[in-house]
């Protein structure tokens, strides 16, 4: 095999590779709460993979209809993971992430962010206006008592 065929090659399965990263970074999963998603996000953060969350959420969305709230879940995420992603700047795509949701009639919910990474986010002044809640559960929780239903 030549090399320009080995470089081709090699291009290739980086493509293809990067692909399946894009696909599985960002899972969508329907919840047992009728009408909502859970998006859980983990490990490293940075502005390509937080812009594909967001396209890959709102094509979600679009194509479900039904969908009214959309939990994103950051348990996984620690501020190691975020150190090369300027918190401000995450702060804004988070702002933006939730004023597009907010535009599309949907209620986006955030949890999971640990103490050291809200400490930062407050630490470096960034206003952000979402609503939060300490676990995915207790999100779900909250959005059956609204249709008089909980988890155990």
């Amino acid at each position: 095999m030549s090399q320009e065929q080995e470089i081709i090659e090699l291009k290739e399965k980086l493509a293809y590779y990067e692909r399946i990263i894009k696909t599985v970074s960002t899972p969508i999963i329907p919840s047992i709460v009728p009408k909502t998603i859970l998006i859980p996000i983990a490990g490293y953060m940075f502005r390509e993979r937080f812009e594909n969350i967001q396209t890959k959420t709102l094509h979600y969305i679009g194509e479900h209809k039904e969908i009214e709230h959309a939990v994103f879940d950051f348990t996984g995420v620690n501020v190691e993971d975020v150190e090369a992603f300027d918190y401000n700047e995450l702060a804004m795509s988070i702002t933006s992430l939730n004023s597009s949701l907010k535009l599309m009639g949907i209620r986006p919910i955030y949890v999971g962010f640990n103490p050291r990474f809200i400490r930062e986010i407050v630490h470096a002044s960034i206003q952000v206006d979402i609503e939060t809640y300490k676990s995915f559960r207790e999100a779900l929780n909250m959005l059956l008592v609204k249709s008089d239903q909980n988890i155990k």
